[in-house]
């Protein structure tokens, strides 16, 4: 008997659009004899629809006419199951709903990737693919992540972080503070965006002002950091949950300013082959041309960013390496990468259908980790609780 994997993505983000990408190829790359696919594409007003169409790439290039080929959908518990439930029914030709057996998360930022999809499917019960609610919105926030890495001890830049309010109350002491703390050149990030959206790089206090300004466009919350001067940029993927995980092979990708933007990561392939193919569309080196030694210092590095930030699934981590200082830092942690990070466990020996198996069997475990647990307790309290004749009269109910 197959496995129901219910494929979700799209979401109210500013990668939507990568996260379709990333979908499409993890359900195509699916064991369709193990798996019965269900895509559940959800729009950036939140609505929900499914479609057979949704399995390849070429009908999400005209939207409005693929939503309104589509079905309308919402997933709702029902006894022990929680199944996916057709909203158009009508009178003579209604659909079955569908027991849904396992989720598989392929979202992207804000909303979605930041434990926010994650605490709906905990609500309904349903075993999903990926980082908890917890570990999820850690990964996402860069300055809670970067605390969290401080108390574990693994090496980070140096930051200051502070609110969208606070910066607009008085701007001159937020840049003088940034100028005091960290010092040109810098790095200003909003702290809860992927994809290295709205991320730029000020070597002066006009350029600075105009990178905070763009920053609280995407985010209330804004961190800056130091920026490394001779850098190099080294990822590196981590599958498994807090009890046993593995990394991949490192990767070196290439970047065509100082930080890598958003068009090097998903646009860089437009040219040669047509479209974007996610991450798998970036130029980078694998295994990235880094001593052996460098190699086995950053992958022990990545399990232990894992291991402290209560990982599970596939993430990626981005490392910094100053080449003045051969020091390497914690830069930042994708809890869902774009593309699920395949090409780095391809070239470390297994393939995505593999990848994917096993990223659904870890799933599977934590459901019945959780099985185990109480969360609730059998109890009369309400037996004796009595509100009075006044508190009964005056009941709405």
């Amino acid at each position: 008997m197959k496995t129901t994997v219910a494929f979700m993505f799209g979401c109210r983000s500013v990668e939507h659009e990568v996260s379709i990408i990333s979908a499409v190829q993890a359900m195509r790359s699916a064991d369709r004899e193990k798996y019965d696919i269900i895509p559940i594409y959800v729009t950036k007003n939140g609505e929900m629809y499914t479609s057979n169409k949704m399995l390849e790439i070429e009908p999400f290039r005209d939207m409005k006419a693929l939503i309104a080929d589509s079905e309308p959908v919402t997933m709702i518990k029902s006894g022990n199951d929680v199944v996916l439930h057709f909203l158009n029914q009508k009178l003579f030709k209604k659909k079955d709903d569908i027991v849904i057996n396992v989720v598989f998360p392929v979202v992207h930022g804000t909303n979605c990737e930041d434990g926010t999809l994650q605490g709906y499917l905990d609500f309904l019960g349903l075993p999903y693919v990926g980082c908890d609610v917890l570990s999820s919105a850690v990964g996402m926030d860069k300055a809670v992540f970067k605390y969290v890495m401080q108390a574990a001890g693994l090496p980070v830049l140096p930051c200051i972080c502070f609110y969208a309010r606070e910066y607009a109350q008085d701007r001159d002491a937020t840049i003088g503070r940034a100028e005091k703390e960290i010092g040109y050149p810098m790095i200003v990030k909003p702290v809860n965006l992927g994809s290295s959206v709205g991320i730029s790089k000020a070597a002066d206090r006009t350029a600075l002002a105009d990178a905070i300004d763009l920053a609280v466009s995407f985010s209330d919350k804004v961190l800056i950091e130091h920026a490394v001067t001779s850098i190099r940029e080294i990822n590196c993927s981590v599958v498994g949950d807090p009890d046993s995980c593995e990394a991949s092979v490192c990767e070196e990708p290439f970047m065509n300013d100082e930080i890598l933007s958003y068009e090097d990561k998903y646009l860089g392939g437009n040219k040669k082959s047509g479209g974007s193919k996610g991450m798998a569309s970036l130029a980078r080196k694998i295994p990235a041309d880094i001593s052996e030694e460098k190699s086995a210092e950053i992958r022990e590095l990545a399990k232990k960013v894992f291991k402290a930030l209560g990982g599970s699934g596939v993430v990626r981590i981005d490392f910094i390496l100053d080449t003045d200082s051969d020091a390497v830092y914690v830069n930042e942690i994708n809890t869902i990468p774009g593309s699920l990070s395949f090409y780095l466990w391809e070239a470390t020996g297994l393939p995505y259908r593999e990848l994917i198996d096993r990223l659904i069997s870890l799933a599977f475990r934590r459901s019945r980790n959780r099985e185990n647990l109480t969360f609730t307790i059998d109890t009369n309290i309400l037996s004796g609780v009595s509100f009075g004749s006044k508190g009964a009269k005056g009941s709405k109910m």
